[in-house]
């Protein structure tokens, strides 16, 4: 472990408080309200590798929608959650419902089943109103939480936002270490990208450190276990 570099192990399902909410970090990247019943997860970008096909001829393996989906689906299974809210960009473009897969639109369909689905409309996928089941909205209000997709400028007390897909770097052992992350400063939090493809920004880059102005923390998901860092010992790209 780098000098100095002090890591705080905390419980595979930290549980945080912000605006009176209680708040797991979930080590999958989703967020649980218990008091709620309500599952949060952000910027899925399903059908990533199919929009890259479509547009650009570009080729990526086409399972990342396949694999989101389990990831999510093992998840829902673990809280039967009775609301699932995604916080935005859920598909990588307006078209992405059209390209998926059967099995997949079935096990969408399954997974909202009995359940309120909200999308969160993202700028990615505002377009997207019909054909995949749920409600869309363009933000949801939970006791004293407001779930948009992009973060707001300024003070944001009890915001819960996505889009800027955080990642945590850290030196450790002589290596760099780069993990998806939640970042709070116990007023907001931005949340990390759920989908597979999603790829992640340095949580020390200004889109993301110019909204804590006083400093956060970064819950980076590690293996079997979420690690609290403060943001001073993280590290850029």
């Amino acid at each position: 472990m780098a000098a100095g570099l002090r890591l705080e192990k905390t419980h595979k399902h930290p549980t945080l408080h912000l605006a009176g909410e209680t708040l797991v970090l979930d080590l999958c990247g989703g967020l649980w309200l218990p008091e709620h019943r309500t599952l949060i997860v952000s910027d899925l970008h399903l059908e990533k590798g199919s929009s890259y096909a479509a547009r650009s001829g570009q080729f990526l393996p086409p399972y990342d929608t396949r694999e989101t989906l389990a990831c999510l689906h093992e998840a829902v299974v673990r809280h039967d959650p009775a609301r699932v809210v995604a916080l935005g960009d859920s598909f990588h473009d307006a078209r992405g419902p059209e390209r998926m897969e059967p099995g997949d639109r079935a096990l969408v369909a399954a997974l909202q089943e009995g359940r309120d689905w909200v999308w969160i409309a993202g700028n990615h996928d505002a377009a997207v109103s019909e054909g995949v089941g749920g409600r869309y909205a363009e933000a949801l209000t939970l006791g004293g939480l407001l779930l948009r997709h992009e973060p707001s400028p300024g003070d944001a007390p009890g915001e819960i936002a996505g889009h800027l897909h955080p990642c945590g770097k850290v030196a450790m052992r002589g290596r760099a270490v780069r993990r998806r992350c939640f970042v709070t400063d116990g007023t907001r939090l931005v949340m990390p990208a759920f989908g597979a493809y999603a790829g992640g920004l340095n949580v020390r880059d200004k889109a993301i450190d110019g909204l804590f102005p006083k400093g956060f923390t970064a819950h980076l998901l590690g293996d079997g276990r979420v690690f609290a860092i403060g943001r001073a010992q993280l590290a850029r790209d």
